[in-house]
């Protein structure tokens, strides 16, 4: 069998060990070389130009769907809980609580259920969306198994590392959120965050509301895919008076559309995080498809008080 093997940044070294043991059954082993931002970037084109049978798919499980023969095999880690005793101080005013995590830790999130429910803690474990396949688990992009709970909740905890994954479900949410780093061993409150990024978002919009033209980001990936956002995107912009054009990639290079002079803003329609994470790559705003729907109200506004555009 003719297989391609695809791993996130994470584990790109561990990519010749799997092929080579791939190797000794038989099979025709290659590896991609591509950056993959999770199970919504599959390594299709590679896997069709190669004319490989199977796409093996490392570190994520399925996101969704898609026509070809794809195997999805999630990383798992047994991340130190040692922090959760220390944490029950931290959480003592908060009754209720949710718990959400990655994939890696997914296998993790009922014992440490079952450690809070034991030390007098109600824990509500709630739905993704549909990205995100097990209860409790958020992704970049799915984030409901916070926000499903939120009015259920007096607080929600994160189990896991770094920021990413809680940075969404907290922009999401409004309840107070903590997160527990058992890699570098500390337990923060972070809801500081939520001030930071209204605030960010809000001057975003400010900057885009003299914009005459605007990009509007498509991308190509097999689960950031969004021509039809795109496309109610650029005929609200244009009745609004604005120059609107759809920007088509795989992967956006910033220092790309930063030569793309002609653009007052972009407008983003694939990982909803490139508008979080990345507003400080381009020149001009970098906008959501929500922030966008703020500008032309707002210019709207403009226009009825002023009568011109």
């Amino acid at each position: 069998m003719r297989i391609l093997l695809q791993f996130p940044e994470g584990l790109k070294q561990k990519a010749s060990e799997y092929a080579k043991e791939l190797e000794k059954e038989g099979n025709e082993v290659f590896i991609s070389a591509s950056p993959t931002f999770g199970a919504c970037d599959l390594a299709l084109d590679e896997m069709r130009n190669i004319k490989a049978d199977k796409l093996v798919h490392f570190g994520h499980a399925e996101f969704h769907h898609v026509d070809a023969n794809v195997e999805y095999i999630p990383y798992y880690i047994d991340a130190p809980t040692a922090l959760l005793p220390e944490s029950l101080d931290i959480l003592k005013a908060y009754n209720t609580i949710s718990l959400i995590t990655t994939i890696q830790h997914i296998h993790q999130l009922e014992a440490i259920k079952r450690f809070y429910e034991d030390n007098g803690k109600k824990v509500i474990i709630g739905k993704p969306y549909g990205f995100a396949k097990h209860p409790g688990q958020v992704l970049g992009c799915d984030i409901g198994s916070a926000a499903n709970v939120d009015k259920q909740v007096d607080a929600h905890v994160y189990f896991g590392g770094g920021m990413f994954h809680p940075l969404g479900a907290l922009l999401n949410t409004s309840k107070p959120f903590f997160v527990i780093e058992p890699f570098e061993n500390k337990i923060e409150n972070v809801d500081k965050y939520r001030e930071i990024y209204r605030k960010r978002s809000r001057g975003k919009i400010m900057r885009a509301l003299n914009a005459r033209s605007i990009g509007i980001l498509v991308s190509t990936k097999n689960g950031q895919h969004n021509m039809g956002l795109a496309n109610i995107i650029k005929d609200k912009a244009r009745k609004a008076g604005m120059d609107a054009q759809v920007l088509v990639a795989n992967t956006f290079d910033f220092m790309s559309l930063n030569n793309m002079l002609q653009f007052d803003a972009f407008v983003n329609t694939a990982c909803p995080r490139i508008s979080i994470d990345d507003t400080d790559r381009t020149r001009a705003p970098l906008l959501s498809a929500n922030e966008l729907m703020e500008v032309l109200r707002m210019k709207a506004e403009m226009v009825a008080l002023h009568g011109k555009r």
